[in-house]
């Protein structure tokens, strides 16, 4: 494969992360083991994916994994000749932890990331973080689990008991999310944008116009660009939702919809 040429389409803020990616293919086709990556959010996951498909590689070629069925964050596994999918999760290198605290703490998703941050823990080292009211349960890489174990101690004021958990024991918190129902005169991508982020049309598609809005975890700069059924729309700072329905033509020519908006 030409690397060069196939990162020179990439983003730029995306090329380091691509080339490592291309990288961890090469190494699993030329020594016929399996390699993964770090973790990867939805958006880079879409974009290596991409690439891989741009480079010639079919989805046979490599599995996503990020330590339970239905995480977000995922490592990609490339799997050499002799290895199934299947048994892809089994290859990569993931310990389970649970930071345990008390209820009255209330942290939340942001106190528990910015305390992993503050020792120096880079995001792509750590999967889901599962936040409940007393404890937070986190996928991580076999290279930062250790330290976590003995130097994570506390989050803000809140003390932090840390301890190696197995998998099945994974508290995994049920999804928020509330169902929206509208018409729309299209299924634009402005139009639906302005019901799921409860804004006007126009500040939608200037939204959608500024690069922060993702469809399906790809970039969308066009306010005119079509949904469909199915469709994951999100921007930074202002969520994300799923277009779950999509309903027959009203008598005064507008199409109902329903969202799913996640809380």
């Amino acid at each position: 494969m030409d690397k060069k040429k196939l990162l020179d389409q990439a983003p730029g803020e995306d090329r380091m992360l691509l080339a490592r990616v291309l990288d961890r293919a090469e190494q699993a086709e030329q020594r016929n083991i399996p390699a993964c990556t770090d973790f990867l959010s939805p958006a880079q996951r879409t974009a290596a994916e991409d690439l891989l498909r741009r480079a010639g590689m079919g989805p046979d070629r490599w599995t996503a994994w990020g330590g339970y069925d239905g995480a977000e964050r995922q490592a990609l596994v490339f799997l050499p000749d002799w290895l199934e999918a299947a048994d892809a999760p089994e290859q990569l290198p993931l310990r389970y932890l649970r930071a345990a605290y008390r209820p009255e703490d209330k942290l939340t998703h942001r106190d528990i990331l910015g305390s992993l941050m503050g020792l120096g823990i880079v995001r792509e080292k750590v999967g889901d973080l599962l936040v409940s009211d007393s404890g937070c349960d986190i996928v991580v890489l076999d290279s930062v689990a250790e330290f976590l174990l003995q130097s994570w101690t506390g989050a803000g004021r809140a003390k932090l008991t840390v301890t190696e958990i197995g998998p099945e024991n994974l508290h995994i918190p049920v999804v928020q999310c509330r169902e929206v129902r509208d018409t729309v005169a299209a299924l634009r991508l402005d139009a639906v944008a302005s019901t799921g982020f409860r804004m006007a049309r126009g500040k939608a598609a200037a939204l959608i116009e500024s690069g922060k809005v993702q469809v399906n975890w790809r970039e969308c700069t066009k306010p005119d660009k079509p949904l469909s059924q199915g469709d994951t729309v999100s921007a930074r700072g202002f969520g994300k939702f799923e277009l779950t329905e999509v309903g027959g033509m009203t008598k005064k020519g507008r199409l109902p919809i329903v969202l799913k908006i996640y809380v």
